[in-house]
């Protein structure tokens, strides 16, 4: 019920994308024509960016980006073929995506992984948290068990033994500093750190909010066996498409890991 209207209202916005795609007269099937890649803008549409300006060109790849600030709609677009790919998104997010919505959208390459920090303006360490202190989550499903998973392992909350990607405050077994937590959309956890007393906040919301991963957060995901990896990803019947297959190549190629390493410092870590 919780994202019930979020999801409407992205499908709605998802309509109203294909009407603008299908206007300017791109035609993601259309495999000799451009591919529309639909990405978050940092760091997605920024390693996306960096690929067309500097590699698709030479494998004879027309790249289009463009970009979303939901993690709706990139996946709505890519099923009814409004675009031909996106980037944005982990293995557990997509299968719950999927499973909701009866889509089949499957993953091609993963490339990188955003380490998933809490943040705070009030306090320098996790420790210092208050009691009842207030603490924004994630709303949506996976990425709000990832959360919860975090604290949990930092010490901060204990969930039930075996909880999955489902896991939300309900499942708190012990809480020691009753925190209290506030449920947004992602987008919205970095906005509201002057209204909360710390946020888990995605490391994609967090590197366009000007906070460093690497040095601002109070605790950080561990990149070791970590499931969250993002990977370019199709609906299925797609991952033969030769645009596809030059885009997988080229986003694991040497010149991307470096981009990556450079520009992002730890904050963004490639997974190839």
């Amino acid at each position: 019920m919780r994202n019930a209207a979020k999801i409407t209202t992205a499908v709605l916005a998802a309509g109203a994308l294909t009407l603008g795609l299908s206007a300017c007269g791109a035609d993601s099937s259309d495999t000799d024509g451009p591919l529309i890649v639909a990405a978050s803008p940092v760091p997605h549409a920024e390693i996306l960016t960096f690929v067309k300006d500097n590699l698709a060109k030479k494998e004879g790849l027309d790249l289009q980006v463009k970009e979303f600030t939901d993690y709706v709609t990139p996946n709505t677009a890519t099923q009814d073929g409004s675009v031909g790919a996106n980037y944005f998104q982990n293995k557990p997010y997509l299968d719950d995506f999927n499973k909701k919505n009866g889509t089949d959208i499957v993953p091609v390459v993963t490339v990188h992984l955003e380490p998933l920090g809490l943040y705070s303006h009030k306090v320098k360490k996790a420790d210092d948290l208050k009691s009842g202190a207030t603490v924004a989550i994630p709303n949506d499903t996976v990425n709000e068990a990832r959360a919860l998973k975090l604290l949990a392992a930092n010490g901060l909350i204990t969930l039930k033994d075996g909880v999955g990607n489902e896991a939300t405050p309900s499942d708190i077994t012990k809480n020691p500093k009753n925190l209290k937590f506030k449920e947004l959309e992602a987008a919205q956890t970095p906005r509201s750190l002057d209204d909360v007393d710390a946020a888990v906040v995605n490391g994609n919301y967090a590197i366009e909010s000007d906070l460093e991963p690497s040095k601002d957060a109070l605790v950080l995901e561990s990149p070791k066996n970590n499931p969250y990896g993002n990977f370019l990803a199709v609906k299925k019947g797609n991952e033969d498409d030769p645009r596809v297959k030059k885009l997988a190549k080229l986003l694991t190629s040497p010149e991307v890991k470096k981009f990556i390493q450079e520009k992002y410092a730890g904050s963004v870590l490639a997974s190839f």
